[in-house]
């Protein structure tokens, strides 16, 4: 996306921006040099972005309150205006700053996206292969080797599976284990309900519109699937507060849904078309008595009842991890000395899906306002709103242990018939 440049910061005078603090500044070394890689969750910057190391002396002091100016007597002497300047406008060119030029590129970009025709997947080469020979021969090896014989489970019964978005370089076995289920079954239409990461970044945007409906057409390496586009309308003409948004700008760097259809579109030859919905968090009810959003749960999963409970032709997807602890998501504990209370957590919370309790799901979740993070919690709520008759069966369960951040992540899956 090409935007002008006449509107970067350039002054000396002027408070600089500060630097975004949406981005993950972290130091990496390589090649005998060290550097700041800046990760963008957002997808605004260029990919693998880095800078030397020494500019974090600079990088430091962006705090939106100092000047040019201001910034030379903390640098010492010898330190040029012109040239500070220079590589002030060199961050703020690349959406490093926090400033009126950044958010004019993020407003087009994001508006840009909304009016695509389709969505282009942005895990294909970096959570698996973009080559989709190669991308095939991991999955038929993954299959070779993952699957498991399953008796007494019917696949003519099947309604719907609870699947992790976990990356699948962790992931493979579960995926595997529970997709396989899928393999011989023909539904023509799949709503996808699953797990938003990144609606809450857009501040008020989605105030009162937890559920994100995507009208376009999703590219994967192995196939390009078609959105439903007539089963969508009716979803958005039907009258009552529903919480239904189609402003889809929060499934733009969204994995949740992409990583189900990397194993639909792998498995399944025949034409089918989908309804992906990402649901933003349900922590309203858990703090309060969240009166309005229940509302909307009740509307939304009645309307998905009323569209597709009596249709043999339509599947659904719920995608969703379990607990996220650690340092890395803010624990002060290492997820290691976490890990027998969060097992029996996620114990709970499956226990509670598998017999379809959404009222079993709401008492634990409220126990302790979702200690654990289980950010699998609103699609699986929801869909149990809709579909209260079904049990499940579990399938699997595991856990991604990242030691080098004490951290872990838990996931899991039921199949619903």
């Amino acid at each position: 996306m090409k935007q002008k440049t006449n509107n970067l910061f350039d002054s000396k005078v002027e408070p600089i921006p500060r630097l975004r603090p949406d981005i993950d500044v972290i130091p990496v070394s390589g090649n005998g040099h060290s550097y700041l890689y800046f990760r963008d969750m957002r997808g605004y910057l260029e990919p693998h972005f880095a800078l030397d190391r020494k500019v974090g002396t600079v990088l430091s002091l962006l705090d939106g309150r100092k000047s040019i100016n201001d910034l030379k007597p903390y640098l010492g002497k010898g330190i040029d205006g012109n040239q500070l300047l220079e590589f002030v406008k060199m961050l703020d060119e690349n959406r490093l700053l926090l400033s009126p030029y950044f958010r004019t590129f993020a407003r087009q970009k994001e508006q840009e996206y909304e009016q695509a025709d389709v969505h282009h997947a942005v895990t294909a080469g970096n959570s698996y292969p973009a080559d989709p020979r190669e991308l095939k021969t991991l999955l038929d090896d993954a299959f070779m080797q993952h699957s498991l014989s399953y008796r007494g489970i019917s696949t003519d019964s099947i309604h719907a599976l609870y699947a992790p978005h976990i990356d699948p370089r962790v992931g493979m076995e579960t995926y595997v284990q529970s997709f396989q289920m899928l393999k011989d079954i023909q539904p023509t239409r799949v709503v996808i309900l699953a797990t938003s990461h990144y609606s809450g970044l857009y501040g008020d945007f989605y105030q009162g519109q937890p559920f994100v409906v995507s009208s376009k057409n999703f590219e994967m390496p192995l196939a390009t699937i078609p959105a439903d586009h007539e089963a969508i309308a009716r979803l958005l003409d039907e009258p009552g507060d529903s919480g239904l948004s189609a402003n889809d700008r929060a499934h733009r760097i969204e994995h949740s849904i992409e990583l189900h259809l990397l194993f639909l579109s792998y498995l399944w030859q025949h034409d089918f078309s989908i309804v992906p919905i990402v649901i933003g968090g349900f922590g309203e009810l858990l703090h309060s008595n969240g009166d309005r959003l229940q509302k909307q749960i009740g509307n939304f999963s009645r309307l998905l009842r009323n569209q597709f409970g009596g249709d043999d032709d339509t599947f659904f997807l719920i995608s969703g991890d379990l607990a996220h602890v650690g340092k890395k998501f803010g624990d002060e504990r290492p997820a290691a000395t976490m890990r027998e209370e969060v097992r029996q957590f996620d114990e709970q919370f499956l226990s509670a899906g598998e017999k379809g309790s959404t009222e079993m799901m709401m008492d634990l979740m409220r126990e302790e306002c979702d200690p654990y993070r289980i950010c699998g919690y609103p699609p699986l709520y929801t869909f149990l709103h809709a579909f209260p008759e079904l049990e499940g069966q579990r399938i699997s369960y595991d856990r991604w242990d990242q030691t080098e951040r004490e951290s872990a992540v838990t996931f899991g899956s039921i199949l619903y018939q």
